[in-house]
């Protein structure tokens, strides 16, 4: 059976191809030729045929699975695969068919689902063995292994697709304004999933909206608080990592030592580990192996150069951004923060643009880039710019690619790229001049 998958180079698209491939399947597929440097080169690691071109590699034997971001009717190879009459599946919907297949673990939430999905599969794999997705592009298949980890978006409801055994619910917050109507909106789609487990629901507790949630399912709550199932107790947050014991239902699970950073990696941690304790794995062997936990791709990948700290993230929602400045100042407290973002939407500067003022005036100074847009028309929203962000910094400035010249002024500091989109041209030409700079000095 082969699959060819329509809008590979996408992060979830290219891990779909990825467990595909390990579980035996003969994968190829197909793209624009533009540079996608998070997943492109895994894919060609792997052996995986992209093409870019008019090709002749469907056949009656061929499954096709395509990107939501394409439109069937519009994209060439699709109406090709149509008039030949084949198996189409949208990439949530081969998602779903998965999820019947394997005992599958969803995680969801607004924020931190790709570092919990990541973290989880991490323990699995040293413990035990598993499948999984997760969306910063990475997939691995087990022929011999019927667990399924997977990282689980409510964007346009797409998790409704899946029939999980458990759902992690990490958070819940309004996002992705240009589909939900409201905060009750994104609720109302995070209980319809959640009433799917078959198994159960571990919620974050210290979160205002998952106790709203009216479930079928027995639901555990993991946090800080004292009225959680899970909790997190004698918690020390060191510049080389986090430290805590766990109380599970009354009851002492283990001492954990997690070298990553800030409130909200440890609220993670605890997702990970109540899943652990529900699977019966032995506490010593998942803090030994939580250790060794690195974090995900793209979520505070840290590279130095001189005195300065250059950190890559995510962040693309107030609520990130405001946790990654604040781990970058847990872990380096007597370093500048310089932050620079490049917001993903008008929808989202419309909605969050005082929210996103509020995050990034907690570094010592902010930059912002211009708007990345994929699914809007900039002229449905006039007057949405980057100054919507930037008037409302106590200490902000326009930047933008060939303008990496405006942060050599700062030394000894750390440099925050935040962005869901394409950051890096602007922090490769940075890390050029600051190297530049630096072997001048010597």
């Amino acid at each position: 059976m082969k699959y060819y998958l329509v809008g590979i180079k996408g992060t979830g698209m290219s891990a779909l191809a990825l467990l595909l491939s390990d579980l035996g399947f003969d994968v190829v597929g197909y793209d624009d030729a533009k540079e996608h440097r998070f997943t492109e080169d895994k894919l060609v690691e792997r052996g995986i045929k992209i093409y870019s071109e008019d090709n002749n590699t469907m056949d009656k034997d061929t499954i096709v699975v395509y990107s939501p971001a394409l439109k069937l009717d519009v994209h060439p190879e699709l109406i090709k695969a149509k008039n030949m009459d084949l198996k189409i599946y949208e990439y949530e919907e081969m998602l779903g068919k998965l999820t019947k297949t394997f005992d599958t673990i969803c995680i969801s939430g607004c924020h931190g689902k790709t570092t919990t999905t990541s973290m989880l599969s991490h323990i699995y794999m040293d413990l035990d063995n598993c499948n999984y997705i997760i969306g910063d592009g990475r997939g691995h298949g087990t022929k011999d292994s019927k667990r399924f980890i997977l990282e689980s978006c409510e964007y346009r409801r797409h998790f409704l697709h899946y029939e999980p055994e458990y759902v992690i619910i990490t958070n819940i917050d309004l996002d992705h304004t240009d589909y939900y109507k409201d905060i009750d909106d994104m609720i109302s789609a995070y209980e319809e999933f959640a009433n799917k487990a078959d198994k159960m629901v571990i919620a974050c507790g210290d979160d205002q909206y998952t106790h709203s949630l009216e479930v079928t399912p027995s639901i555990y709550y993991y946090g800080l608080d004292d009225d959680n199932d899970i909790k997190a107790i004698n918690v020390e947050y060191r510049n080389d990592g986090t430290e805590f014991d766990v109380i599970i239902e009354e009851e002492f699970y283990g001492h954990f030592d997690l070298p990553l950073f800030g409130k909200h990696m440890l609220l993670n941690a605890l997702a990970v580990i109540a899943v652990c304790h529900y699977e019966r794995m032995n506490a010593r062997e998942v803090a030994k192996s939580l250790k060794t936990f690195k974090g995900a791709e793209r979520r505070f990948k840290e590279e130095f150069i001189g005195d300065n700290v250059i950190i890559d993230d995510y962040a693309h929602h107030p609520a990130e951004v405001k946790v990654t400045i604040k781990a970058a100042r847990q872990k380096y407290p007597n370093k500048k923060i310089i932050a620079v973002f490049k917001p993903h939407t008008f929808s989202r500067v419309e909605e969050f643009a005082d929210a996103f003022a509020q995050s990034l005036n907690l570094a010592d100074k902010a930059y912002v880039m211009d708007i990345n847009y994929d699914r809007e028309d900039p002229n449905d929203y006039p007057g949405i710019t980057p100054y919507t962000i930037i008037d409302k910094l106590d200490n902000g400035d326009y930047i933008e690619r060939g303008m990496a010249d405006k942060l050599l002024e700062f030394e000894d500091c750390v440099v925050l790229f935040m962005s869901s989109k394409e950051i890096y041209f602007l922090e490769d030409e940075y890390k050029k001049l600051l190297a530049d700079k630096d072997n001048q000095e010597k």
